[in-house]
C-alpha cells in the first residue's frame, strides 16, 4: 500500500463528499472507483483547480478510467452529476414507464443505462402521481399483447446495450445454454449383432473356435464418436462486450457432462494468439476468465486477425482439428493486415475443419454489407455466417451446428457482392 500525506481539504469537506458520491455512482456502473482512486482524484483536483471545467474533467478521468469502454460510462456519469441541476429527474425518466410522456421518446443508450442506474442505486423509483382530475372516471387500458417476460426481453437485448445488473443476468442464463451436437461415423467398426457389414474377420475366430466349420456370419456396424469443438474469439477492443459474453458461454460449454464434444478448445486473438484451454477447465467461470485474461496480453488492442490465423493454422491446427473438428470462429472481420494473407489463411482454415461457422455481431444491422475489405477476404471460405450478438442468436447456433446444410446469412451476401 502506498503511504499518503495528510490531505489538505477544504474545511466544509464538500469536496470530499461530492467525489466520494461521484466515485459510488462509477463503482456502481463497473469501474473500479476505490478508496485509492477516491484519494487520487482528490489530490489530482487539488493539483489542477477549478480554473475550467475540462481541467476538472480530465483530472477524474486520469483517475477512474482504466479501460475504453470505461470513457462512455464515466462520460454520461459526469455530465449528469456534475453539470446537469436535474439529472435525478432525467434518469427517472428515461427508467420508468412510458406513462403520459413521461418518458423520454429516445432509447436510452448503453452507457446512459449504467449511468441512471449507478446514480439512481437505492433511491425508490415510483409512478408519479396523476392529476386529481384524472384519477377519478378514467379509465387507462394497456394493451398486453406485446409484453415479454424479463427472460424473453434479456434474449434479444444486445450485449453491448445491457447495463451491468442485464448482464450478469445474461451470464447466468448463458451458462445454462448448451451447445448439443450429433455423434459422427467414423471409419472404424465394432462387432454387433444387428450391423449390416459382414465381419469376416469376426466370422473366421467364429470358425476357429469350432473346428474350422463355418456355421453363422459375423456382423459389424461403424463406431459413432464425438469431435471436437476449437473456439477463436477475437477480444479486440471493437469486440470486447461481445468476447466477453461468448467466453462465459464457453466456459459453460467445456464444463457441461455430455454436452456432445470429445474436447473443447479456446483461443483468443487480438494482435496475437492465445491458447486459454487450460484455463477454460477450471469451474468457477470468475476464476477461468480472469486467468485466461491475465494471459491475454492483447485484450481490447488492435486486430490483426491475419497473422493470428497464420499462428493457429501452422502451430495448432494438426494439434486440435484432426477428426472433424467443428471451429467456431467469433470476430466482426475488421482486419488491419493485408486481405490476401488473411484470405490464404481463412482457406487453409476452412480445409482443416469439418465446419467453420463464423459469428459476427456487426450482422445484427438490419443494412449490414459485406464492404470491409477484412469481411470480403473471409466470407468464401466459411461453411456458415450468422450473427453473435446477443442470447437469442447463441441459442439460433445451439440449433443450427448439427446441420450441415446451415450456411446462415452467408449465401444472401455473397449474391448482394455479386450484384
Amino acid at each position: 500500500m502506498p503511504e499518503y500525506a495528510p490531505l489538505d481539504l477544504p474545511e466544509d469537506g464538500k469536496l470530499t463528499h461530492n467525489i466520494t458520491h461521484f466515485a459510488r455512482a462509477l463503482r456502481a456502473a463497473g469501474l473500479k472507483a476505490g478508496p485509492g482512486r477516491v484519494i487520487d482524484a482528490i489530490r489530482a483536483v487539488q493539483a489542477t483547480g477549478f480554473s475550467t471545467q475540462v481541467d476538472f474533467y480530465w483530472a477524474l478521468h486520469a483517475c477512474f478510467v482504466s479501460k475504453p469502454e470505461e470513457r462512455a460510462v464515466f462520460h454520461q456519469i459526469f455530465r449528469l452529476y456534475w453539470r446537469d441541476p436535474r439529472y435525478l429527474e432525467h434518469m427517472m425518466a428515461m427508467l420508468l414507464p412510458a406513462v403520459r410522456g413521461v418518458q423520454e421518446e429516445r432509447a436510452a443508450k448503453s452507457a446512459e443505462r449504467r449511468a441512471a442506474e449507478a446514480l439512481l442505486d437505492g433511491v425508490e423509483r415510483d409512478v408519479p402521481d396523476l392529476p386529481e382530475s384524472e384519477e377519478e372516471g378514467s379509465e387507462i387500458e394497456i394493451d398486453a399483447t406485446l409484453t415479454m417476460s424479463a427472460e424473453e426481453r434479456l434474449r434479444s437485448l444486445d450485449f453491448e446495450q445491457m447495463s451491468t445488473a442485464e448482464m450478469a443476468e445474461a451470464k447466468r442464463m448463458l451458462a445454462r445454454l448448451k451447445l448439443p451436437m450429433r455423434p459422427m461415423v467414423s471409419r472404424r467398426t465394432a462387432p454387433n449383432a444387428l450391423g449390416k457389414r459382414a465381419d469376416w474377420r469376426g466370422t473366421m475366430r467364429l470358425a476357429m473356435r469350432r473346428g474350422g466349420e463355418i456355421e453363422r456370419l459375423a456382423w459389424k456396424k461403424p463406431k459413432t464418436r464425438w469431435p471436437n469443438l476449437v473456439v477463436l474469439c477475437d477480444i479486440s477492443g471493437s469486440m470486447s462486450s461481445y468476447s466477453r459474453a461468448v467466453l462465459h458461454f464457453l466456459h459453460a460449454v467445456a464444463n457441461q457432462k455430455g454436452a456432445g464434444w470429445a474436447k473443447v478448445f479456446g483461443f483468443t486473438f487480438g494482435t496475437r494468439l492465445t491458447n486459454i484451454t487450460r484455463h477454460l477447465r477450471q469451474k468457477d467461470v470468475d476464476a477461468a476468465l480472469t486467468a485466461a485474461g491475465s494471459e491475454a496480453q492483447d485484450w481490447e488492442g488492435g486486430t490483426r486477425i491475419g497473422a493470428c490465423l497464420h499462428s493457429f493454422n501452422r502451430d495448432w491446427s494438426r494439434r486440435v482439428l484432426g477428426q472433424g473438428a467443428v471451429v467456431l470462429l467469433i470476430t466482426d472481420g475488421l482486419d488491419r493486415d493485408a486481405p490476401e494473407e488473411l484470405t490464404k489463411e481463412m482457406q487453409r482454415l476452412h480445409l482443416s475443419a469439418r465446419r467453420l461457422i463464423w459469428l459476427n455481431p456487426l450482422l445484427r444491422w438490419q443494412g449490414f454489407a459485406p464492404k470491409a475489405r477484412g469481411i470480403m477476404a473471409m466470407l468464401p471460405h466459411v461453411d456458415s455466417f450468422r450473427a453473435g450478438h446477443n442470447i437469442a442468436s447463441l441459442e439460433a447456433l445451439a440449433e443450427a451446428i448439427s446441420r450441415t446444410d446451415d450456411t446462415g446469412e452467408k449465401e444472401r451476401l455473397l449474391a448482394a457482392l455479386q450484384e
